[in-house]
């Protein structure tokens, strides 16, 4: 595992960010991996799902979560930017990475998120997905860890702490053992946030908007700056 060094400056800044809860500027652009700058920690953003793989679907407004998940993403994007990190995103538009929809799509689609994530030596991992449960009653963000990986769990925790600080958070969840693809692509810290239940009328009412995905975006870019400091 990678040790996380950053700047005393930078953490300081990260702090004061934290505390005064400041709106940072979005950027509307994405990063690949050839764009990715020296001298900071790369974070690699996976928006989850894309082209014929839409993921779930909101009960009330049948919104494809692989939509959710690239606007969380790209505001994600914009904080952590603004902050300073080096930031690369798997997925950058509405399409998936599996080239041609036949059969085997999913894994292909996998591997390629894997490819982007060794590319760029990846000193982070945030996917971002939407969650489903046939009982509708089921709330609010769930973060996911490799059974594995203690860096991945305090990311985990770190960023559940964060999520269950909402003011919209109606139950402190805690963070989850997963075996997932995803979580096994690199050793250092990497976790899954499922933002909230597509299933659930009151989550999904305000994850179809931009300023709850704003604000669930910038919580978890709380949770990933409390992580490194």
């Amino acid at each position: 595992m990678k040790l996380f060094i950053l700047k005393k400056s930078l953490l300081v800044t990260f702090a004061l960010i934290i505390a005064v809860g400041a709106i940072i500027g979005i950027c509307a652009g994405v990063a690949s991996a050839s764009s990715v700058h020296s001298g900071m920690n790369t974070i690699v953003i996976d928006a989850g799902h894309g082209g014929v793989d839409a993921g779930v679907r909101g009960i009330k407004t049948d919104t494809k979560e692989s939509e959710i998940n690239l606007c969380i993403s790209k505001y994600l994007k914009g904080y952590l930017s603004e902050a300073g990190f080096n930031v690369v995103m798997t997925r950058t538009t509405q399409g998936g990475l599996y080239g041609v929809s036949t059969k085997g799509f999913k894994m292909r689609d996998m591997k390629k998120r894997k490819e982007t994530i060794e590319k760029c030596s990846a000193d982070m991992v945030i996917s971002i997905h939407q969650n489903f449960c046939p009982l509708t009653s089921r709330r609010g963000g769930q973060v996911f860890f490799d059974v594995n990986s203690e860096c991945g769990k305090q990311l985990a925790q770190s960023i559940q702490t964060s999520l269950n600080q909402m003011k919209e958070c109606v139950k402190q969840n805690e963070p989850l053992k997963g075996d997932y693809y995803m979580l096994k692509c690199t050793q250092n810290p990497s976790v899954i946030v499922e933002c909230g239940f597509l299933s659930n009328a009151e989550d999904e009412a305000l994850l179809v908007t931009a300023e709850y995905q704003k604000s669930i975006a910038y919580a978890i870019f709380r949770g990933a700056v409390a992580y490194y400091s």
